[in-house]
Parts: structure tokens; sequence; C-alpha cells
């Protein structure tokens, strides 16, 4: 696997090894004890399976209480997946990282906790799976304008299909400091 720090430093896409042949391929998607060696010590208690359709967007949620560490990667299809910095402390708070996963690529994304995360589905559909670090909590659920013009997010499409919840996300600048890490 190769580990590779993307613009904002704690946001890492990992490259995994896939072997070939002519009945398929395989590869090692996890293995705690490697991510251990790159200095990163998440340990998942929680897996979640998605499925949606094209220009489907999901987010930009994160959880302000119970906060997760997200290992993503996609089954079937592809995505344009994005970390959105909430910690407002940091040097790069508001500034995203966005990447392509697919199914072709096999690439995973590990978005830490003080991210808000999102993806748009780039195909007619996609299967996208990842690993949680703490239980999801609808209580200590928050999220964010997925168009919110300070973000600077080129998601490429228009009129995405949203849940009920994330048309009504506020912009980052009047999310309250008590909802920020």
């Amino acid at each position: 696997m190769e580990y590779i720090p993307t613009e904002i430093e704690d946001v890492i896409l990992i490259k995994p090894s896939v072997f070939k042949d002519e009945r398929g391929f395989f590869f090692e998607s996890y293995r705690r004890s490697r991510l251990k060696q790159q200095g990163l010590d998440v340990q998942f208690v929680q897996d979640n399976v998605s499925y949606s359709t094209l220009y489907t967007l999901r987010g930009l949620h994160y959880q302000i209480e119970n906060p997760q560490d997200k290992l993503l990667m996609v089954l079937e299809g592809e995505v344009l997946d994005v970390a959105v910095d909430v910690r407002k402390g940091s040097k790069t708070f508001g500034r995203h990282v966005s990447r392509i996963l697919s199914s072709q690529n096999k690439h995973q994304l590990l978005v830490p906790k003080g991210f808000a995360h999102g993806f748009l589905v780039l195909s007619d559909s996609a299967l996208v799976h990842y690993k949680c670090s703490d239980y999801y909590s609808a209580d200590a659920e928050r999220g964010l304008k997925w168009d919110d013009p300070a973000l600077g997010i080129k998601w490429n499409v228009n009129d995405p299909v949203l849940s009920k919840k994330d048309r009504h996300q506020p912009a980052l600048a009047e999310i309250p400091d008590k909802d920020l890490f």
C-alpha cells in the first residue's frame, strides 16, 4: 500500500497494491498494523455501505460529538470524494481536499476527525464502503452547505440530487463555534 499525503496533511490518499491475473484481482483494503506503521492509530468500530445514483451528492457531514475518522472506498462506480477542514484553529480551516475514488482505481481516502465529508456520484450508480472510528449519532451530526462559495469546491454539477437535510445546511460562516472542532 502507498500512503500519500494530500494538500491537507491529515487527509491521506491510500493506493493499495492490486494483484491481477486471469481470474480477476485481489487487494488488501485494510490492515490496522500498516496504518499504525504510518503513525495512524485508528480503530474502526462501524462499517457503512451507501448506494447512490448519478449526480447524487451526499454531504457535507460530520459529528461534533463522537467524531469519526473515515476510511472510504468505492466498490462499484465512481465518485468525487471531498473532505473539508472544520477545525477552527487549523491553518487549513475551511479548505478542502477532493479526489476521484472508483472501483477502477481502487483508491481510498482516510478522512480524519475534524473534517466534514461528502461525495458526488459521477457514474450511473456507485456503491461506497466506509469504515468509521466511532458510532453514528444523529444528535451529534452537523453539516455544511454543499455549494458554499467560501469552500470553493468544484463539484461540476449545478443541480445534484440532494436529501432534504442537505438542501438546508448552513454555510461555514453561519456555523457557531460550538458546532466546529
